[in-house]
């Protein structure tokens, strides 16, 4: 049965063609409290007008039709960590500038943008036209819902493509040290382990879009504890499933990350968004493809030296 490979019906279809767009002097906790907003539509801040139906996970500041900065959920978790204060504080003063784009002619296949990603550690990527006017942006996350890769990811299994090197805190850890992790490890999340029993237990969770949420209800940092906001009980996946199921339970559970777990809680791991577009690489296809190769010469070798052996018996 022949493989199907990943199917874009066009890149451009990876496009969200209404991000999130404020002005510069919009204030950073008005902001940050449109990013957490679920859904929201037609928000206007700052004299810009977004339109999505979703939370969104970046912000794109302009001005004059011109691509000032980009703000997103991972410099939120930067800004908690530093537990400076946002009352008086721009979006200008925080967002990351210049910032990296991508041109629609550029824009041939996926793969220049997974090279982007990859290249500049970022998970966002605004696209613009001849005339640097902005068209959307690409996340991992549109990504992942344009691809379709059919029999790609059932061949494929988490622990091929899961990060091993998992940031972990007790239940009494206080949410300030967990932004602060987060922000040293560059980590989208914190594995809560309960290691009263024999054996470690992950038993919640703490990601990028809840920091999100704590800083939009301004919550104080320091005196909440992982236990009392952390997401429980964990849909745990072993190392053994297909990356074609963990894209399923995605989807349905409106998650970008699970956490794996083996050997009675002594191994973890992590699977996100990100993890899964690795199988998209160009480089992880390759090997891919010479593995498949190897095995094919492999049967052939062995299927020739079987009729020479047959033949010499008879």
């Amino acid at each position: 049965m022949p493989l199907d490979g990943p199917q874009l019906h066009t890149p451009l279809d990876a496009i969200d063609p209404n991000p999130l767009i404020v002005a510069p002097d919009a204030s950073l906790v008005e902001v940050i409290g449109l990013m957490s907003q679920s859904p929201f539509s037609r928000c206007e801040l700052g004299g810009s007008v977004a339109d999505s139906s979703v939370r969104s996970s970046c912000v794109l500041v302009m001005q004059d039709q011109e691509l000032q900065g980009i703000f997103t959920e991972r410099d939120i978790v930067r800004l908690a960590a530093e537990n400076r204060s946002l009352e008086k504080c721009t979006i200008a003063e925080v967002m990351i500038h210049p910032v990296k784009t991508l041109s629609r002619g550029s824009l041939q296949d996926v793969f220049a943008v997974l090279f982007l990603f990859r290249r500049y550690r970022i998970r966002h990527l605004p696209i613009v036209d001849e005339f640097d006017h902005l068209l959307g942006v690409i996340s991992s996350e549109t990504l992942r819902k344009v691809l379709k890769p059919a029999n790609l990811l059932k061949l494929r299994r988490v622990a091929e493509v899961m990060t091993v090197d998992v940031v972990q805190a007790e239940p009494e850890t206080s949410v300030l040290c967990l932004a602060q992790q987060m922000a040293e490890h560059r980590v989208s999340c914190v594995v809560i382990v309960d290691l009263t029993g024999e054996n470690p237990q992950p038993v919640g969770i703490v990601t990028e879009r809840d920091i999100v949420q704590f800083q939009s209800l301004q919550l104080n940092l320091v005196k909440q504890q992982a236990q009392a906001v952390m997401s429980t009980p964990l849909f745990l996946l072993s190392p053994e499933d297909s990356l074609s199921m963990v894209q399923q339970e995605m989807q349905q559970r409106r998650v970008r990350r699970f956490v794996v777990s083996w050997n009675w809680g002594q191994g973890l791991g992590i699977v996100t968004q990100t993890s899964l577009l690795k199988v998209f690489d160009p480089m992880e296809m390759y090997s891919i493809i010479e593995a498949l190769q190897r095995t094919v010469q492999q049967l052939e070798s062995e299927k020739a030296n079987a009729w020479k052996s047959g033949t010499a018996a008879s």
